[in-house]
């Protein structure tokens, strides 16, 4: 079953994090990888193709950094024109019963993230509005994959202890999409 991840990070040459995912999983069969950034420089979204590598695939993930307490801004505006009324939602749900997984890094450790943390809510309150999104257009939202405690280093050395953590997460990714994404207790 293929796999499709659209894959968002506005800063990806400076991410040790992210590059270290994508090249973790870019060798895999029936995974296909959609960089936004890079495939949309001016922001011009093909929809029609977007939205027909959606229906192919299989399963979706959607990777990228916590970004102001959500997606990244080139991923808002692919939700926003990809999953557009009468395709993803109204009349018909395109994706219905297409599991979707979130693969998230954060700068502040997983302790910020609670009503007594320094960012006041939990993560799982954070994502609502995509736990909203995969409700509306009746994808399967699976428990997500993040990784905490990793601000954007840039320059971050392989040898840096934190490269030991982002590493055991990239195994940890490429596991879960070899397996396939089998339904979870989801968010």
């Amino acid at each position: 079953m293929r796999t499709l991840v659209i894959f968002s990070h506005p800063h990806l040459a400076t991410s040790r994090v992210h590059r270290t995912l994508i090249d973790t999983i870019d060798d895999l069969p029936d995974v296909q990888i959609h960089h936004l950034e890079a495939m949309y420089p001016q922001h011009d979204i093909d929809v029609e193709a977007e939205q027909a590598a959606c229906e192919h695939a299989g399963r979706l993930v959607f990777q990228f950094p916590f970004y102001w307490y959500s997606v990244p801004p080139l991923l808002k505006l692919w939700m926003d024109e990809v999953l557009a009324f009468g395709w993803a939602y109204g009349k018909r749900q395109q994706l219905r019963g297409k599991p979707l997984r979130l693969i998230i890094s954060s700068g502040a450790p997983e302790s910020a993230y609670a009503a007594s943390g320094y960012n006041r809510f939990t993560m799982e309150e954070l994502l609502r509005p995509l736990t909203a999104m995969t409700h509306l257009t009746g994808m399967v939202l699976q428990a997500p994959l993040i990784l905490h405690g990793v601000p954007n280093i840039p320059g971050m050395d392989v040898t840096d202890p934190q490269m030991l953590r982002v590493e055991a997460f990239a195994r940890q990714y490429r596991e879960l999409l070899e397996k396939g994404l089998h339904a979870s207790k989801g968010i």
